[in-house]
Order: structure tokens, then C-alpha cells, then sequence
């Protein structure tokens, strides 16, 4: 017996001690039964209504303010065309347009773009033809396993959006030089965030200079 009260720490008894538990005690058990969980319900954020135009169509979306845009159009609206790679905005496997401009749709919430135009990949094509970018993607065998590809093809479309309007990178060299004269190295730099695991990178390079050629 002696041996096995020895492995269990000593602890002092004393009139503070019980007095403080007693207390503790008391003071939970008079709480109302289910307080501490409804306190907790109440501490969790509230559904927002939100309005998106995806595609050309409205929906109307009620959702967790911690929603991403990326969750929103895959879980809610089940347009699974854009990818999530590594929800952390570093593959670009998720870039979806919006307002035109190519953003990575796992970094943002979908509450921050109420009312805001969003083109996915599936919006890309005009009816059964497909964007020039899409064809050019095919043509050139842009893509092996597709995990990226549509990432790889919503950010070469937003690229192009950003040459023409005269923003550039860290290796732009003249910005009045024409769009269908951009090197492969500017597109190569400007398309860095969309990362390709079975690095079909020069077929993706030689697919948006087609592109790039279709749409001057």
C-alpha cells in the first residue's frame, strides 16, 4: 500500500484550498444548465447574406464570413474548376477573375467581393467555343495531370489583361513594345505564382504566346 500512494505527488490540504474549490464548485454548479455551451454558440459569427455574379449569373449566398471565395464557388456554388492546391496562395492552382483582374481565390473571403463580377474557369469559353487561351492550351499540350490548368489558364488570361493595360514586371524592358513582342522571359516572370508539379512549363509558355498572337 505504502508503495503505491508513493507514486502519486503529495499535495497539501489546507483551509485555503477547500474553501477556493468549494467555491469554484458552487459557482458552476448554479449556472443554468447549457449555459456555458449557448455562451459559446453566441461567440461564433453570424451568416452573412452576400450577393456574386459568377459567370455572368447572380446567386445569392448565405455564408460563414470566414468563408474563401475558393470555398464558396467549389462547397456552395459547385463549380470545382478551380483547384485547391495548397490553400495558402502559393501555387495559384485556385486563380480564378474578378472584375477582370486574376487573384488567388483561397486568399480572400468571399464576404470581401459582394456584388462583384467572378469568371471561373467554367465562365472562360463563349458557349461551345473555347476561349483562345483554352484552344491554345490544348493545342500546345499546356497541361499533363490538369491539376493546375485551370489556374495556369485563368492567370495567363488576367496576365495578358494587365500587359495591355500597361502594368508591368520585374522584367518588363519597354512597356510600349507591342503585347504580341513579350518575351518568354516577362511571361515566364509574370506567370510565376502558378506553379506546374509535372512542369509542362514550355508548352505553357508557347499556349499563351498563341494567345497572346489571337487577342492583339
Amino acid at each position: 500500500m505504502e508503495n503505491t500512494l508513493s507514486i502519486f505527488p503529495t499535495m497539501e490540504v489546507t483551509r485555503r484550498t477547500v474553501i477556493e474549490t468549494g467555491t469554484t464548485a458552487l459557482l458552476l454548479s448554479s449556472l443554468p444548465r447549457g449555459a456555458l455551451a449557448a455562451e459559446t454558440e453566441q461567440a461564433e459569427p453570424s451568416d452573412i447574406s452576400i450577393e456574386l455574379r459568377v459567370n455572368g449569373h447572380l446567386h445569392h449566398l448565405t455564408l460563414d464570413p470566414r468563408t474563401t471565395l475558393l470555398d464558396a464557388l467549389r462547397e456552395h456554388l459547385a463549380l470545382t474548376g478551380s483547384k485547391k492546391g495548397c490553400d495558402h496562395g502559393q501555387c495559384g492552382a485556385c486563380t480564378v477573375l474578378v472584375e477582370g483582374r486574376r487573384i488567388n481565390s483561397c486568399l480572400t473571403l468571399a464576404v470581401m467581393h459582394d456584388g462583384q463580377s467572378i469568371t471561373t474557369i467554367e465562365g472562360l469559353a463563349f458557349g461551345q467555343d473555347l476561349h483562345p487561351m483554352q484552344a491554345a492550351f490544348v493545342e500546345h499540350d499546356g497541361f499533363q495531370c490538369g491539376y493546375c490548368t485551370s489556374g495556369q489558364i485563368c492567370s495567363g488570361v488576367g496576365m495578358l489583361a494587365e500587359r495591355r493595360q500597361g502594368m508591368p514586371s520585374y522584367v518588363t524592358a519597354d512597356l510600349t513594345q507591342p503585347l504580341a513582342e513579350m518575351s518568354d522571359n516577362e511571361i515566364r516572370e509574370r506567370m510565376s505564382g502558378n506553379i506546374c508539379r509535372c512542369a509542362a512549363y514550355p508548352n505553357i509558355v508557347a499556349a499563351i504566346k498563341q494567345a497572346m498572337g489571337e487577342q492583339t
